[in-house]
């Protein structure tokens, strides 16, 4: 079996909201389970939160997430950002469009110094993106 490296993004309350996002952006199949599903909690309050989602694209991406139970402290974002690269120009720009749409873009995408195309943006639910198309 390989070894593979997964980003597993944690939200509040809005894991859902999110990973069905990012099935619009990528594609793919999501599952989730909720607390609720898995009787992980005590709080009635939590039932519906996402224990664990998973989205696995149709190119072999996957994407983790789950809600962060009120008894757990929580630190969104800031300090890791997810980076897409690649030389399907087409494929990227869409998923850069996607991921833009209603957030922040903290860096065009366009030519960098380095010669390829990048562009860093803050989608929605406060994750940071990197995206590189390579020349």
């Amino acid at each position: 079996m390989t070894t593979t490296l997964n980003p597993y993004l944690g939200f509040r309350a809005n894991a859902r909201e999110a990973m069905a996002f990012y099935q619009t952006v990528f594609g793919g199949d999501l599952t989730s389970t909720t607390f609720g599903d898995m009787n992980a909690t005590d709080d009635p309050a939590e039932n519906d939160k996402i224990m664990h989602a998973q989205l696995t694209t149709p190119n072999g991406m996957t994407i983790m997430a789950s809600d962060t139970p009120n008894s757990m402290e929580f630190n969104p974002g800031g300090t890791i950002s997810v980076s897409i690269s690649g030389e399907d120009e087409a494929e990227l720009r869409g998923y850069w469009d996607g991921l833009s749409d209603r957030g922040i873009i903290r860096m065009p995408l366009e030519r960098a110094p380095w010669d390829d195309i990048f562009g860093m943006c803050t989608d929605r639910f406060g994750i940071d993106w990197m995206i590189s198309i390579t020349r």
